[in-house]
């Protein structure tokens, strides 16, 4: 088949997938925008999104209810799964982080921290979960035959779903930080942290809430990306945690509009080079992207979010 000829379906495909990386991405950006650091033991927060989602559809296929309907399993699934990694988010958060920087640590100890929590929670699920593969039974919710035909590309029920749900949930993160008094707290503290203590916020509340919602939208992430490959392990926040940091620095990290872009273009880049080469070298696309952006473009396409005090 000539490969020109599959890229509309390619482009379909990289869009549901870079909506994916931005909801994970907000995660690390999120964080970054408060605290300044990276906390790599986000991939695993978004893994273990992906088993709690796993976990209750197995429970719901076992209690052989009559009608498992996406329109009622899937809100279960994501609220599941972003309430279960926003708890394992906000305890990263008070017993990893917050010890540290109460010390006055620097940006290297909660790095290290961060790494050290990624290993112990790969481990965990490893040690409770089993080392082999989950399978989600995407094809019970979302039957192959739930498709479109639009200009000769086949749209699935399932990346229209994921497409829109990732959409609408960024979206949402964009209007709580932009029009509510949680959003205004989050970027006073952003902007500057002793002045935003000095005028009644409370600093360390707001950060718990931060760690909740970037890592509640990594396990939504989680779920998404379960039901549309169908299979999980303990080992896949590793991959895409480095892609949704990648797309975090693409945007320009700690920019949540960058986030979103950043995950788009990442998604659709992936998807339209795996055309035209071996999909195993699909991660080498990836990392060139992250190497070309730090080169020629280090503050990310709209710009590293950084307070005036940062910058000095």
């Amino acid at each position: 088949m000539d490969s020109f000829a599959i890229l509309p379906q390619q482009l379909v495909f990289g869009i549901a997938l870079g909506t994916v990386y931005s909801l994970i991405a907000l995660g690390y950006t999120l964080v970054y925008g408060i605290l300044f650091m990276i906390n790599f033991a986000h991939g695993e927060v978004f893994m273990i999104g992906a088993y709690l989602g796993w976990g209750l559809l197995t429970w719901l296929l076992s209690a052989q209810l009559s009608s498992l309907h996406p329109l009622w399993v899937l809100p279960l699934l994501l609220l599941q799964g972003m309430i279960g990694a926003g708890l394992v988010g906000l305890s990263l958060e008070f017993f990893a982080y917050r010890p540290l920087y109460k010390r006055g640590a620097t940006r290297l100890g909660p790095l290290i921290s961060a790494v050290g929590a990624s290993i112990f929670l790969q481990n965990l699920v490893m040690l409770t979960q089993g080392a082999r593969m989950k399978v989600y039974m995407t094809s019970l919710l979302f039957p192959p035959s739930w498709r479109l035909q639009v200009a000769g590309v086949n749209i699935s029920a399932l990346l229209i779903v994921i497409t829109l749900t990732s959409t609408l949930l960024m979206f949402g993160l964009h209007y709580l930080v932009q029009h509510t008094t949680l959003g205004r707290a989050m970027r006073a503290v952003a902007e500057d942290r002793e002045m935003a203590e000095i005028v009644g916020v409370k600093v360390w509340r707001v950060i718990a809430a931060t760690f909740f919602l970037g890592s509640s939208l990594g396990g939504a992430a989680g779920v998404l990306v379960g039901l549309y490959y169908t299979q999980i392990d303990f080992f896949m926040g590793y991959s895409a945690g480095l892609k949704a940091f990648t797309a975090a620095v693409l945007g320009g990290i700690g920019n949540i509009r960058g986030a979103m872009l950043g995950g788009l273009v990442l998604g659709i880049a992936e998807s339209l080079a795996v055309t035209f080469m071996n999909p195993a070298y699909r991660d080498v696309i990836t990392f060139a992207i992250l190497i070309l952006t730090l080169i020629f473009r280090p503050t990310g396409l709209l710009g590293e979010r950084l307070s005036e005090w940062e910058k000095l």
